[in-house]
Parts: C-alpha cells; structure tokens; sequence
C-alpha cells in the first residue's frame, strides 16, 4: 500500500486536532507528546517539526479555537445582515453569542496553569485584538443611529472587552466572589456610560 503524503499544512491540522482530544479529556501534566506520536503514527522528527513542545502545541490548539470561535462569531453576525435591527440589539446579540470556553473549558483552563500564565496573555490579547473591531463596527453604527455617542468606537470596544475579561477571570488573578459580584453589578451601567448609551441599555447583563 502506498504511503499516504500530507502536505505541511493538513499534517499541521491533523496533529492540532488530536493534540486538542487529548487536552480535551486529560489533566495538562499528563499529556505527553509521546501519546500524540503514538496516536497518529508519526515519528517523533515529524511532531518536533511543527512543534517544539507541548507548550508550543498547546498554543496553538487555542489559538484553533479562537479562530473557530471568531469565525462562529463572524457567521452569527453576518445572518443578520440586512435585517432591519438597530445597533443596540445587534451589540446584545453579539455579547449574548457564547463563550469561547463553553465548547472547550477544559482546554482553555489549561491556561491557567502557572507555566502557561505568559501563553494566557497572549492568546487574551490575540482574541481582544481580533474580536474588538467586531464590537467597534457595531458601535459607529450605533453612532450614526444616535444611539451610542464616542469619538472611539474601537477603543471602547477594547476598553470593554479587555475590562470584562481580566477583572473577572481567576485565572489572572483569584478575585473573590464579593469582587466578582459588584463588578458584575456595575457592569451594565459603566458600559451606558462609556458609549453614552440609554439607561437600561445593558441591563440584560444582569439577568
């Protein structure tokens, strides 16, 4: 039978997905990249090629998933062009489309582990710089509606997604649940200020 030749990418893929059932089902400190080998058949020259650790793998395993995710993300949004829907729904509908850690909370937990605390704020930083011109596009429409009013669209969509993420993830830091309760209480009415937007705006974040 002859050898089946993949080329650089597809091998690339291959290894990125099982790399992720992996993670998905096991601890961090227990994957080993010899159980990826195994599993694919590939020599170890091979996984080394595109990887130079698990480290290395896992990067970018979430870095798939927040691809995945920005593309899910992206789709939900476009299913509603041309709908006659002003931008504050739109903005809701965005903030109320899942989470990137609902499909993959045991991946992404893998980041706070005390080695990965460096990957952790790259990836964050990844993900706010691509999802942030989503958030911001969806604001200067609400703009021009008159109902948002900022000179910065893009800034306050990084002000708001950054603020949201670290202030209220333990991983960066082990905030308590007092801590994480008022911010969460304060949320809806800091966001009305920051866009000049109607009382009550954001008041589905409460619920």
């Amino acid at each position: 039978m002859a050898r089946i030749v993949k080329n650089a990418a597809e091998r690339r893929a291959e290894i990125i997905a099982a790399a992720k059932e992996l993670f998905q089902t096991q601890e961090y400190d227990k994957v080993t990249m010899q159980e990826l080998m195994e599993r694919l058949h590939i020599a170890k020259g091979t996984i080394y090629h595109y990887f130079s650790s698990k480290e290395d793998l896992l990067e970018s395993v979430v870095e798939d998933i927040i691809d995945e995710e920005l593309r899910k993300k992206e789709a939900f949004m476009a299913s509603y062009k041309g709908r006659k829907m002003n931008a504050m729904h739109k903005l809701q509908l965005l903030i109320t489309s899942g989470r990137v850690a609902e499909d993959h909370e045991h991946i992404l937990d893998m980041l706070h582990h005390p080695s990965n605390i460096r990957m952790h704020a790259r990836q964050l930083g990844r993900f706010l710089t691509k999802l942030a011109p989503m958030y911001a596009e969806i604001i200067a429409e609400g703009c021009e509606q008159g109902v948002f009013t900022t000179e910065h669209p893009l800034e306050c969509a990084e002000f708001m997604l950054a603020g949201a993420q670290f202030l209220t993830d333990v991983g960066f830091y082990p905030w308590s649940d007092e801590q994480l309760t008022r911010r969460m209480a304060a949320l809806p009415a800091l966001l009305e200020s920051l866009l000049h937007a109607p009382d009550g705006s954001f008041d589905f974040l409460a619920e």
